[in-house]
């Protein structure tokens, strides 16, 4: 008997994904989102596993900027390179075609406001396109509160104020996951995932 395969339906990772903290994993060639008041953080963890370029795209108007020596302790701040963009169009714009040049393995777009779905939508085909360039490039769009349409997950990190000094990150929304939460903590050789919360604890966006 002949099967076809087109009619299968079921959700599947056509590569293995972007490992971090150890057990996790981020679908390549699909952009992220990323939210809460240490998102910063969480990319720097994602790109430290990395290997390779990363261009971070943030806007020229903020007056924030990531601090060398606090990067150093997650990654080679070396190996990225900041692009201001004057107005939110370029900003938008900038991220689309990076990801679509598949360059570089990892764009970072540090965004005041969550994008719109056809700036997302269109961030998602670049991805694609950039994965036919050899590189399947992965992107993150940070964002304060988490309200991206058309992100592939969303994920969640704020500071743990406790006895010990770490993160809780939060995995809010995946196409291929349930939502969980987890304690990230430091160690001596780097960042661990610690026990997982509850899934009541979950901060579901």
């Amino acid at each position: 008997m002949h099967h076809n395969v087109l009619l299968d339906r079921r959700p599947h990772r056509a590569t293995p994904g972007q490992s971090f903290l150890g057990r996790l994993e981020l679908t390549q060639a699909r952009v992220h989102e990323l939210c809460g008041p240490a998102r910063h953080t969480l990319a720097m963890m994602i790109a430290g596993g990395m290997e390779g370029p990363v261009i971070w795209v943030r806007a020229a108007w903020e007056g924030a900027r990531l601090h060398g020596p606090g990067m150093a302790r997650m990654m080679d701040p070396g190996r990225v390179v900041f692009v201001d963009a004057a107005r939110p169009v370029d900003l938008l714009w900038t991220l689309e075609e990076v990801l679509r040049s598949g360059a570089v393995p990892l764009v970072v777009g540090d965004l005041p406001n969550p994008p719109g779905l056809t700036p997302m939508r269109r961030m998602q085909l670049a991805c694609e396109a950039g994965a036919g360039q050899g590189v399947r490039p992965l992107g993150l769009i940070l964002t304060p509160e988490g309200a991206a349409p058309g992100a592939e997950s969303r994920w969640r990190m704020d500071p743990a104020h406790g006895a010990e000094d770490g993160w809780r990150l939060t995995r809010a929304r995946d196409r291929q996951a349930p939502p969980r939460s987890w304690q990230v903590g430091v160690k001596a050789e780097g960042f661990a995932l610690g026990a997982s919360l509850s899934p009541e604890d979950a901060v579901l966006n």
